[in-house]
């Protein structure tokens, strides 16, 4: 199954995908842990394009789910951001801020983050399912 979305930038949207995401997974029958790993990873990718992406509107979002492994990508044009400084550190206990991308590496596979200045970012993930 392949989806492409092309998403409002706003919160709204990310409930939206959570919930798509879910439903793929659950046509599949893939574990409870899986899909809740998944849902976490896409909705703080999803997340931090609302929050950081200045200077676009929308977002896309590109699910790919199979029999046992679903890869994820999500696109933004917006201002960019460092990729290499980005996520780099684990966050501080007391820091309320900062933790998606170390959540999305700590439970996926393949990450890869490509950003340029004013021409946007793409997070892509993946997930082996047994």
């Amino acid at each position: 199954m392949t989806v492409r979305l092309d998403l409002p930038r706003e919160a709204g949207s990310v409930p939206a995908v959570r919930r798509l995401l879910r439903s793929a997974l659950a046509v599949l029958h893939v574990d409870h842990q899986t899909g809740d790993d998944l849902e976490i990873a896409i909705s703080e990718a999803c997340s931090n394009v609302i929050h950081h992406a200045g200077g676009t509107k929308s977002f896309e979002v590109h699910l790919e789910v199979a029999d046992h492994h679903c890869a994820i990508d999500v696109r933004d044009e917006g201002s960019g951001f460092d990729p290499v400084e980005a996520g780099s550190e684990s966050p501080g206990a007391s820091s309320e801020r900062g933790r998606g991308l170390f959540l999305i590496k700590a439970l996926t596979e393949n990450v890869r983050l490509q950003s340029s200045p004013r021409r946007g970012s793409l997070i892509h993930f993946e997930k082996s399912f047994a």
